[in-house]
């Protein structure tokens, strides 16, 4: 049986995930929009600990401020009623035709100006609702012409805007972290920030990176090639999750947005793995919220849609009672050994040598090359977890 899940799993879902309307280059939505507070309603009712949203998603663009306020009151009461949290929130720097060519890198410094500023209402907004973490995703901030874009000029506005925006939050007492989200195109040609490592980079430019990390996405990594689990690693081994985006996708494709656990399955499993495996200290490797960042096909009606959105959940639990069990199988401890992966976290030199021991070791290079790793044997068994068809 599937197993259920609880706010105490700290499952979140964007409101743009389960409002998507199914509308595509090719197609007209196929679902009508739904409200604010029926959606915050319908997630708890699926056991999701809180909900997360772009300023427009909640209050539409353009709205005045009696508009805004009632808009924000009803859902902060919805909130109340159910229990739902907004542990994160972002904004919206890319719908509106005002950021055709970015907000924060818009080569338009009239653009900048009001990217920022929205940005500042919006953070103001969300810690208002008890968000800590404030998502950066600059899908606009890129080109489609190297012609267009001085690359090294529009990186230094984008560390202009970090470093303000963050610099205020610190004179506001606001207590809140953010967490810059790459991805390699789409809808630009390409985009500024593309991958985890150019992130990281762009990170320790920064005059306050210990408030700045990364919001990882399966899908974005996935669509430049790269292995999420191992990239998700080493923001971990930096310091720098968190946040993280969860869904599917298949390949280098468009940004599929699949439900979480219906694209590289196998990904998915030991990414779970590591999100829910102890860190080298013993404690939990990462303690932030698990946020699906999905669009329910738009094949689908509005049960459709809380079906995929609760199957992100059981899916995420399945693969964390398989990650459990894998990590208990005596076979898997004795595969582990026999492929020496508990020795890579011994220090290659042992306390009080120095380069010149090594160097003056004698190695029988020749029996080193013919030695196998037994990865085979550890990673079929990790497969037969993931199939179901091992006990323990």
């Amino acid at each position: 049986m599937s197993p259920t899940p609880t706010p105490t799993d700290r499952f979140t879902f964007g409101m743009w995930t389960v409002n998507w309307a199914g509308r595509d280059p090719f197609g007209d939505p196929t679902r009508p929009a739904m409200d604010p507070v029926h959606m915050v309603e319908q997630l708890a009712g699926l056991g999701a600990h809180g909900i997360t949203f772009h300023d427009d998603d909640l209050v539409p663009f353009g709205a005045g401020d009696a508009e805004r306020d009632a808009v924000v009151a009803r859902f902060r009461g919805a909130l109340e009623a159910t229990g739902l949290a907004v542990p994160m929130v972002t904004t919206n720097l890319f719908t509106h035709p005002v950021f055709k060519d970015g907000g924060f890198t818009s080569n338009d410094r009239a653009v900048r100006r009001y990217a920022i500023a929205k940005t500042a209402r919006q953070i103001e907004l969300g810690v208002s609702l008890g968000a800590k973490t404030i998502v950066m995703w600059g899908g606009r901030e890129g080109a489609e012409s190297m012609a267009a874009k001085n690359v090294r000029a529009a990186l230094d506005r984008y560390k202009e805007a970090v470093d303000l925006l963050s610099a205020w939050t610190v004179e506001q007492g606001f207590g809140v972290r953010f967490a810059i989200e790459p991805k390699p195109n789409e809808p630009r040609g390409d985009i500024l920030l593309p991958t985890l490592g150019h992130a990281l980079a762009f990170i320790d430019s920064l005059e306050r990176p210990d408030l700045v990390g990364l919001n990882p996405e399966v899908g974005h990594e996935q669509m430049a090639g790269m292995n999420f689990p191992m990239g998700i690693a080493q923001a971990l081994w930096h310091g720098k999750l968190f946040h993280i985006d969860l869904n599917g996708q298949n390949g280098l494709k468009y940004d599929q947005d699949l439900r979480f656990g219906a694209g590289h399955v196998k990904e998915a499993f030991f990414l779970v793995d590591l999100l829910e495996s102890p860190g080298p200290d013993g404690s939990p490797s990462y303690t932030g919220p698990r946020h699906f960042d999905f669009k329910p096909p738009r094949t689908e009606d509005e049960a459709g849609v809380w079906a995929s959105a609760a199957a992100c959940m059981r899916n995420y639990l399945i693969l964390a009672e398989k990650a459990r069990a894998y990590r208990a199988d005596p076979d898997v401890q004795a595969a582990l050994a026999a492929a020496r992966v508990p020795e890579l976290a011994v220090p290659t030199l042992a306390p009080g040598e120095t380069l010149a021991d090594v160097r003056a070791e004698s190695v029988d290079i020749e029996a080193l090359g013919q030695r196998g790793m037994a990865f085979e044997t550890l990673d079929q068994l990790a497969t037969e977890h993931l199939f179901g068809v091992r006990n323990g």
